[in-house]
């Protein structure tokens, strides 16, 4: 019987969202790919360091037990496949047991994540990102210089996420922006009991949502935040969602345009996904950070 994807969490990652190649990424934008695959093979031997998602990565294989594999991680990359023996040489030497991976030599590749059954992508190409999240895949750009806190809770995953365009559609912020602040909140009070429709990182909670009712040998745990700019009484309307989902987050914080960046301090999580590109600025002094490019915020600007 052939090897299958089918219920586990899977997640596609780049190279860069893994690993810390911004040096051999800036000859690659400055020069072509020769140099660059010639460099990555000249440092065959050397191990690259470990990128933003790296902890994330570690956390997440930890709920594999004998017997039991509950996370697939697949590298997805635009390297290609001789660069690709450097990633897969560095997740050796830094204990990460990897052993699948797609290396498409500049083409985007993002196509693959069908067959891949991928229930995330990390990138550090936008293209490749919003490509992902138009076919229906939730996805994010890392942000490679975010601050790395995974250590903090050795057996606890924490993933903190935005509302409005990244689990929920951008239904709601359309009326915002278009409208401002009271309009949005009448129409959120008018539809508090209709859920709103799902945003692109539904199917992700979801995955984790069935991970975290698993039982782990190894102690692990997920735990998950709601952290919004939504505040009362527009608030109920995303409870209720989730309600409807059937899924819970451990925590749900309404900011109404305080800070995020002070909350995710307190919260450490080992990555926070939002589709402002301010919030995410903020956020990555304070935690790993992945862009959602999703929603009215992020429609590209046209003269």
């Amino acid at each position: 019987m052939s090897y299958t994807l089918t219920g586990k969490l899977v997640v596609a990652i780049s190279s860069r969202a893994l690993f810390d190649f911004e040096e051999e990424n800036r000859i690659f934008e400055s020069t072509d790919d020769s140099a660059y695959m010639k460099l990555q093979l000249d440092r065959l031997g050397e191990a690259a360091q470990t990128g933003v998602a790296f902890p994330l990565i570690k956390k997440l294989l930890a709920f594999n037990e004998e017997g039991q594999q509950r996370v697939e991680v697949v590298i997805l990359s635009r390297n290609d496949p001789v660069s690709g023996l450097r990633v897969f040489r560095s997740a050796k030497h830094h204990g990460l047991h990897l052993e699948r991976g797609v290396f498409t030599r500049g083409r985007p590749p993002y196509s693959y994540l069908r067959s891949l059954h991928a229930n995330l992508f990390l990138s550090a190409n936008e293209d490749d990102v919003r490509a992902t999240i138009e076919a229906g895949f939730p996805a994010a750009r890392v942000y490679p210089e975010s601050t790395k806190t995974a250590e903090s809770h050795p057996n606890e995953i924490r993933i903190a996420f935005d509302g409005d365009a990244v689990l929920f559609s951008d239904e709601a912020e359309q009326v915002f922006q278009d409208k401002g602040l009271e309009a949005f909140v009448a129409h959120e009070s008018k539809k508090a009991d209709i859920p709103l429709p799902p945003g692109p990182f539904k199917p992700l909670l979801e995955a984790l949502h069935r991970l975290q009712r698993t039982t782990s040998e190894k102690g692990m745990r997920i735990r998950t935040a709601l952290v919004t700019a939504r505040s009362a009484p527009a608030h109920e309307r995303a409870i209720r969602t989730l309600m409807a989902w059937g899924i819970d987050v451990d925590e749900a914080m309404f900011l109404g345009g305080l800070s995020k960046s002070e909350f995710l301090r307190e919260f450490e999580p080992d990555f926070f996904f939002d589709d402002q590109t301010g919030h995410c600025q903020s956020a990555a002094s304070v935690a790993p950070t992945g862009h959602v490019v999703s929603g009215v915020s992020n429609k590209p600007k046209t003269n």
